[in-house]
């Protein structure tokens, strides 16, 4: 803009650049005064405190970073005991479980031991058993329990299971049981006592049972009965015996051979006295050889038909008890066809075995 006399304003002018000089001049006399005090103060200052200055310094900057490390190290640490600590956890489920499996094992030990001596002191009871008994075979002339004539034990031929606590034979002891055939058995009937007595087919029937006596465990009871028109033990004794009791055993397979076949047969009396026995038989052995003829109520006739005896049957088993397994051993009879079937299906429904042997056995 122009100036009131007229003149233009000019920043180069002389008045302008004065100014602007003596700014400068001061700033620079500022410089330099302060430059100077801070030169007086450096040449004023300890040597050694700048030293231990710069010491510390230094040592500040080393325990930074030694404190990083140190850091870093502790951080290390701890994952370390985390890891240490787990592993410890582990360690301490193995151990506690270990300690289970071992409280284990030991009351499994004390079980077995206790097993292991309940069979020692049962064993040592056999030894016992089998000891009285030899003293009683010696006593009787050094043989079995009984003697069994034959070619060795042929129970592997029979599929019979002669076992249970309480074994009952039951042998028929009709008139049938002299022979194979009526023509037979009605000629053998009139013979002599001695006679009846060997004829062959009772006396397989009387080693049979023989032979079934000798199978009986020595830890088991039995007893022998015989039936025809009615059911009787073979001694008086009606309770159940010890297959150990030698002289029983002896005294009733000897009575056998000195009873001979007669009269017909009732099987419904077996079986009534069989239900009355307490304990019940676990295991029967009925050796037979046909149908029965009688019953327990009086008959209407001397004679009987074949459907006649099968109803008989049929009356007999009704009261035959439940749950007892009888095996059969049939000596066929002549003429008596329904016979098998019908002792088949009895031995099969109560668990039992049916065999029809060989006349050589057993």
């Amino acid at each position: 803009m122009a100036s009131r006399s007229g003149r233009r304003f000019n920043v180069f002018s002389l008045a302008f650049l004065d100014v602007m000089s003596c700014g400068f001049g001061a700033v620079v006399l500022v410089f330099l005064i302060i430059n100077h005090r801070i030169d007086d103060v450096a040449k004023d200052v300890d040597p050694d405190l700048l030293s231990e200055s710069r010491l510390l310094d230094y040592q500040i900057l080393t325990g930074e970073k030694n404190l990083v490390d140190l850091q870093e190290m502790l951080e290390d640490a701890r994952k370390r005991v985390a890891d240490a600590n787990k592993q410890l956890l582990a360690k301490t489920r193995d151990r506690d479980q270990r300690l289970e499996d071992l409280q284990d094992l030991d009351a499994k030990t004390a079980a077995e031991r206790d097993s292991l001596e309940d069979l020692t002191s049962d064993v040592d009871a056999r030894e016992q058993d089998v000891k009285r008994l030899q003293e009683e075979e010696e006593r009787l002339g050094g043989n079995r329990l009984r003697e069994i004539k034959g070619e060795g034990d042929r129970q592997y031929l029979t599929g019979l299971f002669v076992g249970g606590t309480h074994i009952l034979i039951a042998l028929d002891a009709s008139a049938s049981m002299l022979d194979e055939t009526i023509v037979q058995v009605i000629r053998r009937r009139n013979m002599s006592l001695d006679r009846q007595l060997n004829a062959p087919k009772w006396v397989r029937a009387r080693e049979t049972v023989e032979w079934l006596a000798a199978q009986v465990p020595l830890q088991s009871n039995f007893q022998i009965i015989l039936y025809s028109d009615e059911a009787r033990f073979v001694l008086d004794e009606t309770a159940w015996k010890p297959v150990t009791d030698v002289a029983f055993l002896h005294k009733a397979l000897d009575t056998l051979h000195e009873m001979a076949p007669s009269g017909g047969t009732n099987l419904e009396g077996l079986f009534d006295v069989m239900g009355a026995m307490r304990p019940l038989p676990d295991n029967v052995f009925l050796v037979t050889d046909g149908l029965p003829t009688r019953a327990n109520r009086k008959p209407r006739s001397p004679t009987v038909r074949g459907r006649q005896r099968l109803s008989l049957f049929n009356d007999a088993i009704r009261v035959l008890p439940q749950g007892v397994p009888v095996n059969v051993i049939m000596f066929p009879m002549e003429g008596d066809w329904k016979a098998s079937a019908a002792y088949w299906i009895l031995a099969a429904r109560s668990g039992g075995t049916y065999m029809s042997p060989s006349k050589d056995w057993p």
